[in-house]
């Protein structure tokens, strides 16, 4: 082959094979990204990811499991994401293992069997006025002492015991529920101091009889003190108890005959009057949240 057919031959190979390869891999990438292209569209340009089964207890509403706990103060959001792998969280029964489940802020969340609560801890003192329903509203036009509540706090908090429509006094809110429910059980009781004024003065032998305690529904209601006050009428008394069963004082003066007239809770646990006029609240102190956790 002469010198110019090799230099050709070269020339005319590197050409076409230099074509060749543009033409071939340009096509063919050409194919390939618009194929590409056409099922990204297609799929509103989303990856495709395999269908995974859902949890019968997913949901899309509320806050993250993880966020929830670390709100209540156990833990951190990523030491929550352990526990919860780990099986120590149960919610509203039912024990929830997977990252991101959500839930909502009535859910019964549980970690080792503790409820938790994802709202900071509250704790007003309510003196309460009379004609101020507590647990509802039967009556038209009636008030409940939520509305005294509102100006207080946004958070969800509930009373402590109970105070009827006429009574007046110390109510206590909290969302704490551990507390609440402490306070609440019988068996444990809570120090409180009644200001009773009744339809008729009370005689010395009733008043005997209820300083060794009542018989209710026959159960004996151990009552701490009663006395009357000083440079009031016999018709006012004083009457200690620990007892948190419903209209308890209302209750031992009507098994001896007497009608209740004016009830007025002055002292609830260590709490007092003090300071706080009728239809006013106020936060406790931290000291005094601890003294009712003591009780």
């Amino acid at each position: 082959m002469s010198r110019h057919d090799r230099s050709s031959g070269r020339k005319t190979n590197k050409d076409t094979g230099s074509r060749s390869d543009r033409s071939s891999g340009g096509k063919q990438s050409g194919r390939q990204g618009g194929g590409i292209r056409k099922k990204s569209q297609a799929r509103g340009n989303a990856p495709i990811k395999p269908k995974m089964e859902q949890s019968p207890l997913t949901n899309t509403e509320g806050i993250r499991l993880n966020k929830y706990i670390a709100n209540s103060g156990v833990c951190s959001r990523r030491d929550a994401d352990m526990y919860i792998a780990a099986g120590n969280v149960t919610v509203n029964g039912k024990s929830v293992t997977e990252m991101g489940y959500r839930v909502k802020l009535e859910d019964d969340v549980r970690f080792d069997g503790r409820r938790l609560n994802p709202e900071k801890p509250e704790y007003i003192l309510i003196n309460k006025p009379a004609g101020f329903f507590v647990t509802g509203n039967p009556e038209k036009g009636g008030r409940t002492v939520m509305e005294l509540v509102a100006r207080a706090t946004k958070a969800k908090v509930s009373p402590v015991g109970k105070l009827d429509n006429q009574a007046k006094g110390l109510l206590l809110f909290t969302n704490d529920g551990t507390l609440a429910k402490k306070l609440a059980k019988p068996k444990n009781g809570i120090r409180q101091i009644y200001h009773v004024a009744l339809n008729k003065n009370l005689t010395k032998e009733d008043l005997e009889n209820i300083q060794k305690g009542v018989y209710l529904e026959g159960s004996k209601v151990i009552i701490t003190n009663v006395s009357f006050i000083d440079d009031k009428p016999h018709n006012e008394v004083g009457i200690e108890l620990y007892s948190i069963k419903e209209h308890i004082v209302t209750r031992i003066f009507k098994s001896l005959g007497y009608e209740v007239e004016s009830l007025d809770r002055v002292v609830f646990g260590g709490l007092t009057k003090k300071d706080l006029p009728r239809g006013r609240f106020r936060n406790l102190t931290q000291q005094e949240v601890i003294n009712l956790g003591m009780h």
